[in-house]
């Protein structure tokens, strides 16, 4: 099995390196990576800029660009091969809920996704790295798991798992559940630079406002291991024809 493991938190970050640890006895694995911290870029590709690959002294190679562009450019020329399974992470903090549309853990996932491979986003839920040996394992088993179950053959998936920070002994069984929902951002953060200019940072994420039972914040906040099956596509299925019909009678007011 041939594994390409980026992340979005630098080709330095420790549960980068844990994964690979994890990994590397049971896959061929390689790690394209960004230089930097590459937080909350989603899906973004570096189209104007020139991207480099540079190789690290752990043997790691890393770009100076997203967490996309890292697995684009991999599957597109870097590796000379198509791996079996791309794994982005593991990443410092959670990416449940809205998260996700934000993460550039799983827009590293979704490239290898769009490309066609069976991918997964990691995560641990809290920010620290604690018991992240644990996290690597639970990664390495719930991999040997779909390669027993014939899983890696069958058309590309593309999977979200969030890690608890705790011993491995006390991490629950893997729960599939839907994504919940946060309430708005907190406000932006407002300061004054050196040159009297103000600054903005962007404020924190909101707390939970759908973690009813079935969330992948409900399973998280009982110790479970959380895996949500993702999509790409956002169309608004359950209103096309509320849609269709909207635009129907705004055509037939145009020709009035």
């Amino acid at each position: 099995m041939k594994i390409l493991i980026s992340n979005d938190d630098g080709f330095r970050a420790e549960g980068i390196v844990a994964l690979y640890e994890a990994l590397k006895s049971i896959a061929d694995v390689e790690v394209v990576a960004p230089e930097h911290n590459n937080s909350a870029k989603s899906n973004a590709l570096t189209l104007h800029t020139p991207l480099y690959v540079n190789r690290a002294d752990n043997g790691f190679r890393y770009v100076n660009g997203t967490p996309a562009d890292c697995v684009h450019i991999a599957l597109t020329g870097l590796l000379g091969y198509r791996p079996d399974l791309v794994i982005s992470g593991i990443n410092n903090g959670a990416n449940m809920g809205d998260d996700t549309l934000y993460s550039g853990t799983v827009g590293a996932a979704m490239e290898g996704y769009l490309f066609g491979i069976p991918a997964l986003a990691v995560s641990q839920m809290d920010k620290g790295w604690a018991h992240l040996d644990a996290a690597a394992v639970k990664v390495k088993e719930l991999v040997q798991q779909m390669q027993a179950g014939d899983l890696m053959d069958t058309k590309p998936w593309l999977l979200n798992m969030n890690i608890p920070n705790l011993p491995l002994e006390e991490i629950k069984a893997a729960k599939l559940c839907r994504l919940g929902r946060r309430h708005a951002a907190e406000p932006v953060i407002t300061q004054v630079d050196p040159r009297g200019q103000t600054m903005y940072w962007i404020g924190n994420a909101g707390p939970a406002m759908d973690d009813s039972e079935g969330t992948d914040f409900h399973a998280a906040g009982l110790g479970h291991v959380v895996v949500t099956p993702l999509k790409v596509d956002l169309t608004d299925h359950a209103h096309l024809d509320h849609w269709t019909h909207a635009f129907s009678r705004l055509a037939a007011q145009g020709r009035a």
